[in-house]
């Protein structure tokens, strides 16, 4: 019989990735990508970044997509402990 202590632990799903934007109303919001409701809205996109990255990170990491003024991906991230199969050499940070 194989002891408790040895037997490895069921994992968790990966947390939903989240995506920074700016809404119509100027403010920025963090929002969970499965969800109809922002998590936050800020005043700054630095200030939703934030709060999203201590997010993933107390969920356990996970993929954060920011958008810029225009829409468009201006950047993705991988916060810590998610785990990236293919982490890409880091040129942001």
């Amino acid at each position: 019989m194989i002891p408790a202590s040895w037997r490895l632990s069921p994992r968790l799903p990966p947390p939903p990735p989240r995506t920074i934007s700016r809404r119509p109303d100027g403010t920025w919001e963090n929002k969970r990508n499965d969800a109809d409701k922002a998590s936050s809205l800020h005043k700054t996109q630095k200030e939703a970044e934030q709060t999203a990255k201590g997010m993933l990170k107390n969920q356990g990491g996970g993929e954060l997509t920011t958008k810029g003024v225009d829409g468009k991906i201006r950047s993705k991230d991988t916060i810590a402990p998610g785990n990236d199969p293919n982490p890409p050499k880091d040129k942001e940070h």
